[in-house]
């Protein structure tokens, strides 16, 4: 009989399911977002997985699998000084005539919307190292960002 008739097991057709991706570099993490991580294990842990269908089972463990690993990997920080932008910071700056406020976040803390931004966002990596009323080069424009105010992030 031709291969080509030959169906040994539906599994040979399905698409292989990765881990999830964890994002590179080291895992930094304010004591809220180590908080949030430890949140997050607990809530997966009280999942009953055993009723779950193997494909719901398999992704819930996938998800549980990602976040023990970032917990695993939680490097806690200390607050930064208050007169130099770092990771833990809150920054208001001027952008484009637009005043604005951000926190600098670990990347599973990090939310846009919210004003964290991960360390490693590029907003975050030009800021980092500066100092209020000091002009930074961004987006290719010269002193394109004003610093207004630094501070630690408050509890």
């Amino acid at each position: 009989m031709s291969v080509a008739f030959r169906r040994e097991s539906d599994d040979e057709h399905k698409e292989p399911k990765f881990e999830l991706p964890l994002p590179s570099g080291p895992n930094l993490v304010t004591a809220r977002g180590l908080a949030a991580i430890e949140a997050k294990v607990a809530e997966l842990e009280a999942i009953e997985a055993a009723a779950m269908t193997e494909d719901a089972r398999a992704a819930h463990l996938r998800t549980l699998r990602y976040w023990r690993t970032r917990l695993a990997t939680a490097q806690p920080t200390p607050p930064p000084a208050a007169d130099e932008i770092a990771f833990g910071s809150r920054v208001v700056f001027r952008l484009a005539g637009e005043t604005r406020t951000i926190d600098i976040v670990g990347d599973d803390e990090a939310d846009p919307a919210a004003g964290r931004i991960a360390f490693s966002a590029p907003l975050a990596r030009v800021l980092i190292g500066g100092y209020a009323g000091e002009r930074i080069d961004f987006g290719g424009k010269a002193e394109a960002i004003e610093i207004v105010s630094t501070a630690p992030i408050p509890d």
